[in-house]
């Protein structure tokens, strides 16, 4: 073997320990989803079945896909299909522990991604008749369990953001006129519900207590996307607080999209949830509207 050869042998070898220790910082950060289809391509390997090798690649986490030709060895057996065979066991046997889903946070953040689990507890500020000062209640929601400590209001007014949501009163008014109704706190309660936590599942049962749900997000993709998925579980109850008329509030759309398939993805949701207008606006500005802009009207 030549000495160029070796060297080169040797680096893969470092580098391979380096991206598969179970503490290497750059180790597999991917997004929950992708487990189920990499799994099912792993047991056709195992099984001596055919796969669609390009897709397979696409799927895997960045250390093994940028090595898979010191991984595996393929042959093609038809259009899009090829047999695989395994060169390095341990590698594989890695990618196996990589992609078994985690039953746990902790097991997870084991795994390199604590992100790939949900948490077993979620917490919930609250702002509701009675409060003394500006400190808001806790709600605990727990996977078996819930602890307020109140009796809930017939309805409540879902806040994305944290600023929005200490000037709980303010978009009181704010969702009053949008919604053509009044809205105060004896009758609603004010929820903090940024980070996606007011979508996940225990907490999406706890809004259930509701009447109606009344959401103040932001004008945007990720505020349209949080609003389709609590409509999906609480159905007539949910109701998006926009204003009537976008056109006072045109200038107001002042962020620009970070893509354009954000841009292209807030659209088809707002058309597909039947906000026409606020799609129209979109087009019309090519921008967002974020909520705290809400506060300088």
């Amino acid at each position: 073997m030549t000495l160029k050869k070796t060297i080169c042998r040797h680096l893969k070898s470092i580098i391979r320990r380096i991206l598969f220790s179970s503490y290497s910082p750059f180790r597999f950060r991917r997004l929950r989803g992708c487990e189920q289809t990499v799994n099912r391509y792993i047991k056709k390997i195992l099984g001596g079945q055919p796969i669609n090798y390009g897709a397979f690649l696409k799927q895997l986490p960045e250390p093994f896909r940028r090595l898979h030709k010191d991984l595996f060895a393929t042959e093609k057996v038809q259009a899009n299909q090829w047999l695989v065979r395994v060169l390095d066991d341990a590698a594989f046997a890695e990618l196996q522990n990589v992609m078994e889903a985690p039953g746990s946070r902790v097991e997870a953040a084991k795994k390199g991604n604590s992100h790939r689990h949900g948490t077993d507890v979620s917490f919930l500020l609250v702002y509701r008749d009675g409060l003394e000062s500006d400190r808001p209640y806790v709600v605990v929601i727990g996977s078996d369990s819930v602890d307020f400590g109140f009796q809930r209001a017939r309805s409540v007014l879902v806040v994305e953001n944290e600023q929005n949501f200490y000037h709980y009163r303010q978009m009181l008014n704010f969702a009053s006129e949008t919604l053509g109704r009044r809205l105060e706190l004896p009758e609603c309660d004010v929820v903090l519900g940024g980070g996606n936590r007011i979508t996940r599942g225990a907490v999406l049962e706890w809004l259930k207590g509701y009447e109606d749900v009344f959401c103040a997000f932001d004008y945007d993709a990720g505020g349209l996307h949080m609003f389709s998925t609590i409509a999906a579980s609480l159905h007539e109850r949910a109701h998006f607080v926009q204003p009537a008329n976008w056109q006072p509030w045109q200038s107001q759309f002042r962020k620009v999209p970070d893509s354009t398939e954000r841009f292209i993805k807030a659209i088809a949701l707002a058309e597909n949830l039947g906000f026409v207008l606020l799609a129209e606006a979109f087009r019309t500005t090519g921008k967002f509207m974020e909520q705290e802009l809400v506060l300088n009207e």
